[in-house]
């Protein structure tokens, strides 16, 4: 099985980030790559705040310096052929796009050696959707993360009918190795594991919300209380986003979800209240 010691992570968002980063503090040679020095910029800038969030959570080694010394192991490009020249594995984290990633793949396909593994960390899209554009669907396959990855340290591995079976094998190995917990899905599943368990639970306490059944924190904490859960649905709904939580919303069939949409275009996102990431969301930060 080769060791995977150099990884590529095609896009600087939120989650592309936190998968550089926290493969670069698990002790990987690590290239960021994205298409403006603007989002590289502000990647870096948000891997700076994340130190502290590493410390404040207690991830191992985060109060020796570990937290410091993981920037020695990341680099930043907006060079596509550079960022993936001797990548082992490339995790795809671009924009949730059919078209914006099956171009991306099309071009990666042309400049990446040929062992290279390729990953993409969609949440909605089936690797199926995005096979064919890789030039290598026997070594394509995807690894889904959670939000916060250093403390929901899960990775869903999920292949095609083509994915190599030890091309899973070296994604697990590669999961585990950066302190995930690899959870493999045995066949392909619209929302993986995690999202086909959420994506429901969420809708239904948005629809309670803007109906007008209760407000967010009555129903926090009716679900804290019931469960035992750390956190309710709408606390968690600002660590994940507002703006990935109403795009979910506005796309469903359900009349009751697409209120919950509107109502929270209209009262958050138009007012730049997008959780955690802004200061504020159903709660303040």
């Amino acid at each position: 099985m080769p060791e995977i010691t150099k990884v590529s992570v095609l896009g600087a968002g939120v989650l592309g980030t936190q998968i550089a980063y926290h493969t670069a503090y698990s002790g990987l040679q690590v290239v960021v790559y994205d298409i403006s020095d603007d989002a590289l910029t502000a990647s870096r800038a948000r891997m700076v705040e994340t130190t502290e969030l590493y410390k404040r959570d207690g991830v191992a080694g985060a109060s020796e310096g570990k937290t410091d010394e993981a920037f020695d192991h990341l680099t930043f490009t907006t060079d596509l052929a550079a960022a993936v020249a001797e990548a082992d594995l490339v995790i795809e984290a671009a924009p949730e796009s059919l078209a914006i990633k099956r171009q991306l793949y099309q071009e990666l396909a042309e400049v990446a050696p040929a062992h290279t593994i390729f990953a993409t960390n969609s949440s909605t899209l089936l690797p199926s959707d995005l096979k064919d554009s890789t030039g290598r669907p026997d070594r394509f396959l995807a690894i889904h993360y959670a939000n916060q990855i250093w403390i929901r340290n899960l990775a869903e591995i999920m292949g095609t009918s083509e994915t190599d079976p030890t091309v899973v094998l070296d994604a697990i190995a590669f999961a585990t190795a950066t302190g995930m917990v690899p959870i493999e899905i045995k066949k392909e599943q619209p929302g993986y594991i995690i999202n086909s368990l959420g994506v429901p639970f969420f809708m239904a306490a948005g629809k309670l919300w803007a109906s007008g059944v209760a407000d967010h924190e009555t129903i926090d904490t009716v679900h804290r209380m019931t469960t035992l859960a750390p956190l309710g649905p709408f606390q968690t709904l600002d660590v994940i986003g507002l703006n990935t939580t109403f795009n979910i919303a506005s796309a469903s069939e359900d009349p009751g979800v697409r209120e919950f949409a509107a109502a929270l275009k209209e009262q958050y996102i138009d007012k730049g209240k997008l959780g955690t990431t802004t200061g504020e969301g159903f709660y303040k930060y």
